[in-house]
């Protein structure tokens, strides 16, 4: 289970940067970019991937998540 928590929590992450790079530098990447729905808020959803990539990699430390 650490594994595949820290495999989605580097996924979010790398998304969540590719996000606000290509927010800011105009470069089409990532999926957060790519999603028309999240027009105007692409910024709030890379940060809240990359929230959810800290939280995910805090679970995948805990001795509970075996």
């Amino acid at each position: 289970m650490r594994k595949l928590l820290g495999i989605v929590g580097f996924l979010a992450l790398v998304q969540g940067v590719m996000g606000l790079v290509g927010r800011f530098t105009e470069v089409d990447w990532g999926v957060v970019n790519r999603l028309g729905f999240l027009d105007g808020y692409e910024v709030y959803a890379s940060v809240a991937l990359i929230a959810l990539a800290c939280a995910l990699f805090a679970a995948a430390e805990n001795p509970a998540s075996d």
